[in-house]
């Protein structure tokens, strides 16, 4: 299947995802990955209704403000509640969600790769299964903090923009966030068949709508309480799915 630039086709990946869950050959893959993301999100759960209101209180406080200020403030309050929140939201579960990708890494790599001989019928040519994911440890951890480095650069003028630009902000912030989600996600198979980072980010800039509107509903999804449970398993088969339909030709004839 040709590269396209489709978001809603990006979008149809985590879907096309679900029933592969329960697949011989990818179940018992599932497992730890699964595992992981219900401790960390049960966290991210816990933080953000515990201390979502406290936070808005303190934000939205108008005492000391001119009185023309805060009745402003007060008149747009319920908007700010909203948009802010949502924006605390996502920043807090994607925090969480790069925190239990970094542990569940290599386990995700091995959900990848399972995942790519269920759907191709062929085992990788240097695949060494568990024995190989332990052996690739420290480069694999390595890459997701390169990762996370990536993130926290370009988060800095994101977050400015996230929290100065009401409305706009939070909107930009969110596509950058469908964006590092994508390359998350993506880095699995990607990353089993040796492409670097840089590589990575190219080719999948190639197809950036396609790649937000995938990176965007699985952070939309992994905001669902319960739902977020099974985000991280999903999204790896997804991107796997992704790899072989979209990416995988178009990196053998490069």
């Amino acid at each position: 299947m040709s590269q396209c630039n489709n978001p809603v086709t990006g979008i149809s990946y985590l879907f096309k995802a679900i029933p592969l869950l329960t697949q011989p050959g990818i179940k018992s893959y599932v497992i730890i990955p699964l595992l992981i993301n219900i401790f960390f999100f049960s966290i991210g759960i816990y933080f953000g209704f515990a201390y979502f209101a406290e936070y808005m209180d303190k934000f939205l406080d108008t005492s000391g403000l001119w009185s023309w200020v805060a009745n402003i403030v007060d008149f747009i309050k319920p908007l700010l509640y909203v948009v802010f929140g949502l924006a605390l939201l996502v920043l807090i579960f994607y925090t969480f969600s790069i925190l239990a990708n970094i542990i569940a890494a290599p386990f995700n790599s091995l959900l990848a790769e399972a995942t790519e001989k269920y759907l191709t019928g062929q085992t990788m040519e240097d695949s060494g299964g568990f024995k190989q994911i332990m052996k690739d440890l420290i480069p694999t951890i390595l890459m997701e903090i390169r990762k996370l480095i990536y993130m926290i650069l370009w988060s800095i003028p994101f977050l400015i923009m996230l929290f100065v630009i009401p409305v706009i902000g939070p909107v930009i912030w969110f596509l950058f966030t469908a964006w590092m989600m994508s390359l998350q996600y993506m880095d699995y198979p990607m990353g089993n068949h040796k492409l670097s980072f840089s590589e990575q980010r190219s080719l999948q800039g190639k197809s950036r709508l396609f790649s937000m509107g995938f990176g965007g509903v699985t952070m939309g999804a992994s905001m669902i309480p319960f739902i977020n449970f099974i985000i991280m398993p999903t999204a790896v088969i997804a991107a796997t799915i992704i790899w072989v339909e979209q990416y995988a030709e178009v990196n053998i004839k490069q």
